[in-house]
């Protein structure tokens, strides 16, 4: 090996050789601090049996002065020799360091320029007049199947991210369903450098990036039931777009400050569990995704397991409509929407929580428009000279189409889980021509564990949508279901109260 040369290829265990000394940086260099360079050294002569171990920080002269001094006491060598190799070794690790870093750098995701033929067929498509559905056809082509609904509202609050009032989500439904999968295979769709996508995250995780690092950022969770703990964090960037912490610190002299982080958003946030009523905090402030768990789901996803098994998945055409639906969030730029139709926009009287889905719906209203700002004509406000666009009913109508679902949900006096037992029940009763029931048989038949059979019927009789009618000795209780239509009615309701405000803007322009 060269003289004088630092050899890192042992990532544990770097090697520096002079004509005097061996050296040996056990553990080798942090990347981070660089205000320090602390290094564990084994230090012999050549052909010398004495080997010195010592813990230093380089960039401290007085422990370099004694580690100095050390050296030449127990090696027998002159003090003006082990300080120039010293020097030298902190020379070629702080240059060693240095490249690292610069590496890491490299090696971020950096944003990819469009060819001018990929930006032609981009601003084509976000110029035709069916573009939410063309998005949804293509998000199917990239290998996103069935969920044909809740693929599309995910895209567009993904989408969100870039306009100034993001929206989020929560995917909900039970273990093994694919809510994890649908969340990360619409990510795709999304250019990766806008994405920060957490595994695992610590109570104090969010508070340690750059201020503006997680600006208009897509954050995805895939576990939410794993992440408790930094979940009021990523509340309060949701509500107030800012956190601050205060810790203390100790400076280079030693004295302890107090130092200030704070981190800025606005963000998008996707999460998924299988927890409705654990995250009500998180879920008030997201619109809730339910996954089809139906017998149809799955056999157009086997179905496509299969084929794709066979060699029969034409995977060039998925990576196309992939990195097509990329390229055109690369043409999405920030511009305030205004929607003039707003005060007209009445929500359903049977929705909860009516103040934050109104603000919900509005936004998403905006969001849509904002997706297809390509088809706008650019607005000046008289007053301040900002750009926007504006709202068309059109709009209004393909997000109401898109939100009867959501609004269904917060609507109705039950959870999820719990809704779409009792709507599977529905199911089994009018096929097998029956009134009644009980927990045995539906236990036995739609396989549902005992425990979680007993949750939903206690809440269920608790809100009246079922009833207790005789305790049958030998089968237990006997139930019935007090209402069929009623959940039917609740949706006619609510797609009634949304065409009647649409009719009102039309009759009124």
């Amino acid at each position: 090996m060269s003289k004088n040369i630092l050899n890192t290829a042992n990532t544990n265990n770097y090697e520096y050789f002079t004509n005097h000394l061996e050296i040996h940086v056990l553990g080798g260099i942090k990347l981070n601090k660089l205000d320090s360079l602390r290094v564990t050294l084994s230090i012999n002569k050549k052909e010398h049996h004495t080997k010195l171990r010592h813990n230093i920080d380089l960039y401290n002269d007085n422990q370099v002065e004694k580690l100095v001094r050390k050296v030449a006491e127990r090696i027998e060598i002159g003090t003006s020799i082990v300080r120039r190799i010293l020097q030298e070794l902190t020379n070629e690790l702080e240059t060693y360091r240095l490249s690292q870093l610069e590496q890491e750098d490299a090696n971020e995701f950096t944003i990819r320029e469009l060819t001018k033929k990929e930006e032609t067929e981009a601003i084509k498509l976000l110029k035709k007049q069916n573009l939410l559905q063309l998005t949804n056809d293509l998000i199917g082509n990239s290998g996103v199947i069935g969920e044909e609904t809740n693929r599309l509202l995910m895209y567009i609050i993904f989408t969100s991210r870039k306009s100034a009032n993001p929206l989020h989500c929560i995917s909900l439904g039970s273990s093994g369903t694919g809510k994890t999968h649908l969340q990360s295979k619409v990510a795709e769709l999304i250019p990766e450098h806008d994405i920060v996508d957490m595994t695992v995250l610590s109570e104090n995780a969010f508070y340690y990036f750059n201020r503006t690092e997680l600006q208009h950022k897509l954050i995805l969770i895939e576990d939410m039931d794993g992440a408790e703990n930094a979940l009021y964090p990523l509340r309060e960037l949701q509500s107030k777009r800012s956190i601050t912490k205060r810790v203390s610190h100790k400076d280079r002299n030693g004295n302890t400050k107090t130092i200030k982080l704070t981190v800025e958003g606005p963000v998008c946030v996707a999460g998924c569990t299988t927890q409705e009523s654990i995250y009500e905090d998180n879920s008030n402030r997201s619109f809730l995704l339910y996954i089809d768990e139906s017998h149809e789901q799955d056999e157009k996803i086997m179905q496509y397991q299969r084929k794709l098994s066979a060699g029969n998945v034409n995977i060039d055409a998925e990576l196309k409509a992939k990195r097509q639906l990329q390229n055109v969030q690369h043409l999405l730029k920030k511009i305030r929407v205004v929607n003039p139709f707003a005060e007209h926009l009445q929500l359903p009287q049977s929705v909860f929580k009516p103040r934050r889905t109104n603000s919900h719906y509005l936004q998403f209203i905006e969001a849509v428009t904002f997706y297809k700002q390509w088809q706008r004509h650019r607005h000046y406000d008289k007053n301040t000279g900002e750009e926007y666009i504006e709202t068309t009913i059109e709009d209004i109508k393909e997000a109401n189409q898109l939100l009867q679902e959501v609004l269904l949900r917060k609507s109705d006096m039950i959870s999820g889980a719990c809704r779409n037992y009792l709507e599977a029940l529905k199911t089994y009763l009018k096929a097998n021509k029956q009134t009644t029931f009980t927990n045995a048989e539906i236990r036995r038949n739609l396989r549902i564990k005992g425990t979680t059979l007993r949750r939903y019927h206690t809440q269920l009789i608790a809100d009246n949508y079922i009833k207790k009618t005789t305790n049958n000795k030998y089968k237990g209780y006997i139930y019935e279901i007090v209402s069929y239509e009623e959940y039917t009615e609740l949706q006619e309701q609510i797609n009634n109260a949304l065409d009647n405000c649409v009719s009102l803007m039309e009759v009124s322009q």
